[in-house]
């Protein structure tokens, strides 16, 4: 099997969570050898193995709201509803936010939550996606 360049990872990986992460395109261009051992994350984290992909995003949105990183858990909100996690799922990851980390935890999760209320409006109270 042939080496995937880091435009293709980049690629390969805003296909699975619905968007490319600017900081990818941006390390891409900086350094692609980053971005090759950086793609682990599109063998890993963004494909089903004996946990499926859903669960172990709901799980990196969990850690990355304990890290109170605003933008990481933004990324993992829409990574999270684009590879079908319902609003009823994420809302129990947000219950072990809460209890695992406290409320600058769930504070974290603002603005990721503002895309969770747009996107169970427009899809019906239903998150998922074809």
């Amino acid at each position: 099997m042939e080496e995937q360049t880091g435009k293709e990872i980049v690629k390969s990986i805003g296909d699975k969570m619905g968007f490319t992460p600017h900081v990818l395109e941006t390390l891409a261009e900086i350094d692609e050898d980053f971005v090759k051992r950086y793609g682990r994350c599109d063998g890993r984290l963004l494909t089903d193995g004996v946990l499926p992909a859903k669960t172990k995003i709901l799980m990196a949105l969990a850690v990355v709201a304990s890290k109170q990183c605003e933008s990481c858990v933004m990324s993992q909100m829409r990574s999270a509803i684009h590879n079908g996690a319902t609003k009823e799922e994420i809302m129990e990851t947000m219950e072990v936010i809460s209890i695992t980390s406290g409320a600058p935890a769930v504070a974290a999760c603002r603005e990721a939550l503002k895309v969770l209320l747009l996107e169970s409006k427009t899809e019906g109270g239903n998150c998922q996606r074809d």
